[in-house]
């Protein structure tokens, strides 16, 4: 339950993108899980596939000509906010694409707007799946 007069549109994209990385990893779970049961190393290393700034990115690129004004700017303020650091597998700017998607769903999840995330989710993992086909 969220507190009262809570309002997620007041967040900075850094704070939704810490709830997004958490809701996008669990969604992600749920997926591989869903497949079939599997090693944990297994599904650990299909996880680590679709959450990684590079898979994240191609997200960004597939979702944004599809996203609302709002989810555009949500997108975007992500996308450039300063985190202070990067990962040293991730290149500068799939890392900050990440950071993005990561808000956008932060923001999804916190204004319960939960049937357009779970499209926007399985629209993510359509186009991680047609990114690893070109791989």
């Amino acid at each position: 339950m969220m507190p009262t007069g809570y309002n997620p549109k007041q967040l900075s994209p850094l704070t939704l993108a810490f709830v997004g990385d958490s809701v996008y990893e669990l969604l992600v779970r749920k997926t591989i899980v869903s497949a079939g049961s599997m090693p944990v190393k297994k599904l650990n290393g299909k996880k680590v596939e679709l959450v990684r700034a590079a898979a994240q990115a191609a997200v960004y690129d597939g979702l944004e000509p599809i996203l609302s004004a709002e989810e555009l700017e949500v997108l975007r303020r992500g996308r450039n906010a300063h985190s202070g650091s990067v990962p040293k597998n991730a290149q500068l700017l799939e890392y900050r694409k990440a950071t993005g998607v990561e808000a956008l769903f932060g923001f999804l999840y916190l204004s319960e707007h939960w049937d357009r995330m779970y499209a926007l989710f399985d629209r993510a993992m359509q186009i991680c799946q047609e990114r690893g086909k070109g791989e």
